[in-house]
């Protein structure tokens, strides 16, 4: 809870306890000893839906392939996408936050850290992973969206794919970029490139994987293709 008037001791003791959950997130994402993909969606859905049916297919796809699949840790798509990854024999990882009122972890993680702080926890998302497969959903996947265009279109990640998956509940949003976002100069063509819409699963993995794939073969990259750089 913020505070309106904290010590000098109290604002050093909180900067404390903020560096020591970055450090024990950069522990838990060192532990990862694959490539891996976060996968963001609403907590509100339940097995039956579209949602949460896709998620669980495409992260059992990713398991299949060998790769993590990194999540919010908590319940809705986050536990459609662990369920999955762990169905597939991949590497379940959950991140979750503690909140007043919800979320708790759900169980199908393999690796977890429970967060006190969003950024820190937000930073983790992009630190673990190679892209992002974004289902329906809310603010808080509006949120992590938003975030992962921004690193990319400032170039704090390259190369770093992001799908919208589901195109009948996109489409609005990206209706709004084109026609209201691009005429008006707020953002640029090339940034409608940064977002790729898919429907099917195996197609959203597979783009997924093939990004990797080509990063992983540039000669000229200054990085190797594991962990995206989060600043």
């Amino acid at each position: 809870m913020l505070q309106a008037h904290w010590s000098p001791e109290e604002e050093l003791e909180h900067a404390q306890r903020i560096g020591e959950e970055f450090l024990m997130g950069f522990e838990t994402v060192d532990k990862i000893d694959r490539p891996a993909v976060s996968i963001f969606g609403s907590a509100r859905v339940r097995e039956g839906s579209f949602a949460y049916d896709e998620a669980r297919v495409t992260a059992k796809l990713f398991g299949e392939a060998g790769w993590a699949v990194v999540t919010g840790g908590g319940p809705g798509v986050m536990e459609a996408a662990n369920r999955g990854c762990r169905e597939g024999g991949g590497l379940s990882v959950g991140f979750n936050i503690e909140l007043p009122h919800e979320q708790g972890s759900n169980p199908y993680i393999d690796l977890g850290l429970t967060f006190r702080h969003f950024y820190a926890r937000k930073t983790m998302f992009v630190k673990a992973a190679e892209g992002f497969v974004v289902f329906p959903g809310g603010f808080g996947t509006a949120d992590e969206l938003f975030e992962s265009l921004t690193l990319i279109q400032t170039g704090k990640v390259l190369n770093f794919p992001v799908i919208l998956f589901g195109s009948q509940y996109w489409s609005p949003l990206l209706e709004w970029v084109r026609d209201r976002l691009l005429p008006e100069g707020m953002v640029s063509p090339n940034d409608l490139e940064l977002l790729e819409v898919l429907d099917d699963p195996a197609e959203a993995v597979r783009y997924v994987l093939d990004r990797y794939a080509e990063r992983a073969t540039e000669a000229d990259s200054p990085h190797e293709p594991h962990k995206a750089d989060a600043q």
